[in-house]
Order: structure tokens, then C-alpha cells, then sequence
């Protein structure tokens, strides 16, 4: 039997309902929502064989060493834009406004976050410390510690009330983004962003993956093959799947690199680290 913790989506309930699967495979799936409440217990204590994860989650876990291999398998991608909000009222007329202001995030780790302050550095000049990061909870990766240009704010405060309250100027939001006329995003035409990122990079950027135990791995060596064709056949089972959720080393290769500039520049890894040893662990046969 293999544990597992993976987040429900079109792609994955045909999978998670047992609806495809492999004869050789007892996968149990524990319930957890959301399934960011997965990532710390499985960088923390290795809990589950298989794991959705973030990628900054996982590239932090996998500098500090933890035994973890990533499969390239994308659970979530998109364009990050629309998941900077301020307030509707705000003398903020778009990105290049926040240099010198506060920004509410999660964690300073979070995904969404790495995305949009490489955007913010590539696309129009402002590097992360030019912004003070107010966050409410630590890395998913105990040994890792925020940069002194984050702070954690004041206990029971809560992201939208301090936007609401002019206590940041700006906040990131995850998936959910809030249905609230008081608010807006910070790029007045979100779409028109997301095309510029493509534009210049040419990818989706990547959010959620699946990654594995690598003891289980090491026990298992025809498990990375066995998972990518199930969460394929998932994938190829659901009738609205979004095309960028990419299975493939190489098609997901440009996007790691960039996730992996992205978090060193922003202070999120222990030291240098290169995107060949985001894979490390992984068969080789595995394209």
C-alpha cells in the first residue's frame, strides 16, 4: 500500500475515484484540504509516499536536503497576475507603483508569490527587498527563515482585513481570488500581463506537482513510470483539462529553470542550485 495526498480536480478525479488505475498499485489517498496542508508534513516528516506539492515548497525541501523526488507531473499552472489585488480606491495604477510599499502574502515561500516578485524584478525593475513583505506563517520547510525585508504581521490579523484596513497596500492571494467590488488587481489588464510573461518566456508558470518519497522510489524504481502514465490517463479521462497542466521532464524544463532563478534571486534557498538537481532522484529513462 502507498499513501498519497492529492489535491481534487477535473484532472485527478478519475484517479482519486478509482475510475483509472493500475492492477499493480494499492494507492490510498488520505483526505486533506486543502491540500496545502499536505506540504508541510511531507517536508517535515516524509508522511506520504506520493505528494502534490508547490514548486518553491519542493525546490526549498530539496536544497535542504530532504529526500523527495520531484515527477514531472503538473497538478496547477497559470498566469499569476490576477492574484494581486489592492484596494479598489488605491492610488496604485499598477506594478511599478509597489516599490516602497507593503504587500500581504501567505508565506514569503508561497508559489504565487515567487512568481509574481520575479515578474515584478524582470518585467518592471523591483526587486524584492525594494517591498516589504507582510506574511503570516512560516515556510512548509522548517530550517528555512525569511529575509529581513519580511515581517510577520500583528497575531489574528487576517490577509483581506488588513487590505481592508489600508494596514498593506496590497496583498497576494492564492487560487481563490476574493469576489469583492472594494478590491481590484494591481495589473489593470491581468490578461494582458499573463501574455507579456508569455512573451517573454515562452511557459505557463507551474504551481502545483507531484513529487515522491525517495525511499519509496529507491524501493520502487518502476514507480515514476507507473504514476506518470495514472495521472496521465487522469488527466486524459477529464473533458475539461487545461493543456498546461504538461507531463514530461523536457517540456517542464524551461519553467524549472525559471522557478529556480526565481527563488534563488528572492532569498528563498540555503545556497546555489542548479535545475539538474531539481531532478535528482529520478530515473533516468524518465523524459
Amino acid at each position: 500500500m502507498l499513501t498519497a495526498a492529492i489535491g481534487r480536480y477535473p484532472h485527478t478525479t478519475a484517479l482519486l475515484d478509482g475510475k483509472v488505475g493500475d492492477p499493480r498499485l494499492d494507492l490510498r489517498f488520505a483526505d486533506v484540504k486543502p491540500i496545502s496542508r499536505a506540504f508541510a508534513p511531507m517536508v517535515r516528516d516524509l508522511r506520504y509516499d506520493v505528494s502534490e506539492m508547490a514548486i518553491a515548497t519542493f525546490l526549498q525541501a530539496k536544497a535542504y536536503g530532504k529526500d523527495i523526488v520531484l515527477l514531472p507531473i503538473v497538478l496547477a499552472a497559470r498566469f499569476q497576475e490576477a492574484a494581486l489585488l489592492c484596494l479598489a480606491s488605491s492610488a496604485i495604477r499598477g506594478p511599478a507603483d509597489l516599490a516602497g510599499k507593503r504587500i500581504g502574502v501567505r508565506a514569503y515561500s508561497q508559489t504565487t508569490g515567487v512568481w509574481l516578485r520575479g515578474v515584478l524584478h524582470d518585467q518592471h525593475g523591483i526587486s524584492p527587498e525594494q517591498i516589504r513583505w507582510i506574511t503570516f506563517e512560516d515556510a512548509h520547510v522548517a530550517e528555512y527563515r525569511d529575509p529581513p525585508w519580511a515581517e510577520r504581521a500583528p497575531i489574528g490579523a487576517e490577509l483581506l482585513g488588513l487590505l481592508h484596513a489600508g494596514d498593506v497596500d496590497a496583498i497576494v492571494v492564492g487560487n481563490e481570488v476574493p469576489d469583492d467590488p472594494a478590491f481590484r488587481t494591481v495589473f489593470p489588464d491581468p490578461a494582458a500581463a499573463g501574455t507579456a510573461f508569455w512573451n517573454l518566456h515562452h511557459l505557463i508558470p507551474v504551481n502545483h506537482l507531484v513529487t515522491i518519497r525517495g525511499a519509496t522510489l529507491r524501493k520502487q524504481p518502476n514507480l515514476a513510470a507507473q504514476l506518470i502514465d495514472l495521472f496521465g490517463n487522469s488527466k486524459a479521462a477529464s473533458a475539461n483539462a487545461p493543456p498546461e497542466l504538461l507531463i514530461g521532464r523536457a517540456t517542464l524544463q524551461p519553467a524549472i529553470e525559471l522557478a529556480v532563478r526565481y527563488t534563488s534571486e528572492q532569498g528563498l534557498l540555503p545556497g546555489p542550485f542548479t535545475a539538474d538537481e531539481v531532478w535528482a532522484g529520478l530515473p533516468s529513462d524518465i523524459s
